[in-house]
C-alpha cells in the first residue's frame, strides 16, 4: 500500500493509516459519490426534458421569441429580489470549494432551473452546463448539510457533484469524471476527489439513461491518415480555437462590464438585451441561432461545409445573450461555435470537414475553460478512441493559447501557462 493512498486516506479519514481504515475511506466515498450521482442523473434527466420541450415549445410557436425583453426582465427581477449569492452561479461554487463560507444556497438550483428553461423557450442563446453544474451541486449540498461530514469532506463532494453533473448532462461519464477535478485551477488536478468524482459521474450517466432521456447522437469518425504535416495542421487549428476561445472569454466580460457600467438596475440588463437579441435576429434574417443551436453543430459534424460567418454569429448572439444577464451556461455554444469553426477551417487547411468538426467541438472549450484533459476524453467518448492524439494537440495547444482567462472567473491560477516556473510562487492551494 503506497505512503501516497496512506497520507490521503488520513486525511479524508480522521488519520487511520492502516488498512482497514483505507478500505473503509475508499467504499464510504464509493458510496456518498453513488449517492451524488443518483442526485445529478434526476436532476440532469429532468433538465434535459424540459430543455427539450422549451425548445419544441418555442419552434412550434415562433411568436414567443417576441417575449424575449419581458422574460428577461421577469429573470432579472427574480435573481436580483430573490436570488442573493446564488447569481454568482458556477463561480460561486468554486469559490466555495476553494474557501467555504456559507455554502451553496438551497435557492440555486430551482431558481437556475427556471430561469435557463426560460432563456431557452424564448430563444436566449446560452447552454445547459451551468445550470446542470448548479443543480447537481446545490442539491447534494443541500443533501449533505444533514450528513456527519467536516468541511473539507464537504469541499470534496461539491467537486464530485460537478463532475456528476457534467457527465450527466452530455452523457460521457470518464470526461465528467476528470472535469469536476480540472476545472477548479488552472494548472493542477484535484486527485483528493478522484473516487467520488467517478463514482458520481458514472453513475449519473447510467440514471440518466435509465431513464430514457437521450442525448444528441453524433456519429464516430472514420479513421484517418496521421503524419507529420496533418500533426502541424491540427496545431495550427488548435492555435486559432484558443483565440476564438479568448475572444469569447474577453467579448463576454466586456460586455457584462459595459451592462453594469451603464445600465444601473440589474434587471434593466436582460431586459434591454432582448430587444439586442431579436435586433441580430431580424437583421440576420433566421432563428438559426437562438437557443441552444444544435442544428448547426450536427450539420458541421456531419461533415457539411459551412461559412466563417455561422460560427461568428453564434458567437455573437452568445455574447450578447449571455453579457446582458440572460441565465443558462457556455459550454453548449461553445460546442456549436467550436464544430461550425471547425467545418469552416478544414476547407482552408485541406482536411476533412467532420473530423476537423469534431475536435473543434471540443477544443474551444478546451481553451475557453482551461480543461484541456476533459476534453480530449470528451472527444474519445463521442467520436472514437482514434480520434484522442489528434483531439489532445488540438485542445492542448488551443488551451495554451486561449490566454490565462476562463469563462469561470473564480478558477484560481496554480501554473501559469506562459511560464510554469512561476508555479512555485503561485498561492496555495487550500485543499492541497
Amino acid at each position: 500500500m503506497s505512503s501516497a493512498l496512506r497520507s490521503l486516506a488520513a486525511r479524508l479519514s480522521g488519520g487511520v493509516h492502516d488498512g482497514a481504515g483505507l478500505l473503509l475511506w475508499f467504499v464510504r466515498w464509493v458510496l456518498l459519490g453513488i449517492g451524488v450521482g443518483v442526485i445529478a442523473g434526476f436532476s440532469a434527466a429532468a433538465l434535459l426534458a424540459s430543455l427539450t420541450w422549451a425548445t419544441d415549445t418555442r419552434i412550434d410557436h415562433g411568436w414567443i421569441v417576441w417575449f424575449l425583453p419581458v422574460a428577461g426582465l421577469a429573470m432579472g427581477c427574480l435573481y436580483h429580489y430573490t436570488g442573493g449569492r446564488s447569481a454568482e452561479g458556477n463561480n460561486l461554487i468554486i469559490d466555495e470549494i476553494h474557501e467555504p463560507r456559507a455554502g451553496v444556497p438551497r435557492r440555486m438550483a430551482p431558481l437556475i432551473l427556471l430561469s435557463t428553461v426560460l432563456t431557452q423557450l424564448v430563444g436566449g442563446s446560452s447552454g445547459r452546463e451551468g445550470t446542470g453544474i448548479q443543480l447537481s451541486v446545490g442539491l447534494s449540498d443541500s443533501v449533505a448539510r444533514y450528513l456527519p461530514l467536516t468541511r473539507e469532506q464537504r469541499r470534496i463532494l461539491m467537486i464530485a457533484a460537478m463532475s456528476a453533473g457534467f457527465g450527466a448532462l452530455f452523457g460521457v461519464p470518464l470526461a465528467g469524471a476528470v472535469f469536476g477535478l480540472e476545472v477548479q485551477s488552472i494548472g493542477r488536478v484535484k486527485y483528493e476527489a478522484i473516487v467520488p468524482a467517478f463514482a458520481g459521474s458514472l453513475v449519473g450517466d447510467l440514471v440518466v439513461r435509465a431513464l430514457g432521456v437521450t442525448h444528441p447522437t453524433v456519429s464516430e469518425i472514420a479513421p484517418f491518415h496521421t503524419d507529420a504535416v496533418f500533426l502541424v495542421k491540427i496545431a495550427a487549428i488548435g492555435m486559432i480555437f484558443g483565440l476564438v476561445g479568448a475572444v469569447f472569454i474577453h467579448a463576454v466580460r466586456l460586455l457584462k462590464a459595459f451592462a453594469s457600467r451603464h445600465i444601473g438596475w440589474t434587471p434593466l440588463r436582460p431586459f434591454l438585451g432582448g430587444f439586442a437579441i431579436l435586433a441580430l435576429m431580424l437583421v440576420v434574417g433566421n432563428r438559426d441561432y437562438l437557443g441552444l443551436s444544435l442544428p448547426l453543430a450536427s450539420s458541421a459534424l456531419a461533415g457539411d461545409h459551412t461559412s466563417a460567418a455561422v460560427f461568428a454569429l453564434k458567437l455573437l448572439f452568445t455574447v450578447v445573450t449571455l453579457g446582458f444577464g440572460f441565465y443558462g451556461g457556455e459550454v453548449t455554444p461553445l460546442f456549436v461555435i467550436g464544430s461550425t469553426l471547425g467545418a469552416w477551417l478544414a476547407t482552408l487547411f485541406g482536411l476533412d470537414i467532420a473530423l476537423v468538426a469534431s475536435i473543434g467541438y471540443v477544443a474551444v472549450f478546451a481553451g475557453a475553460a482551461n480543461v484541456p484533459l476533459t476534453c480530449t476524453l470528451i472527444a474519445v467518448e463521442l467520436f472514437g478512441g482514434h480520434i484522442a492524439v489528434a483531439a489532445a494537440i488540438a485542445c492542448v495547444v488551443s488551451y495554451v493559447f486561449s490566454t490565462n482567462g476562463s469563462i469561470y472567473t473564480a478558477q484560481r491560477l496554480r501554473v501559469p501557462r506562459a511560464d510554469p516556473s512561476d508555479a512555485d510562487q503561485a498561492p496555495a492551494d487550500p485543499i492541497d
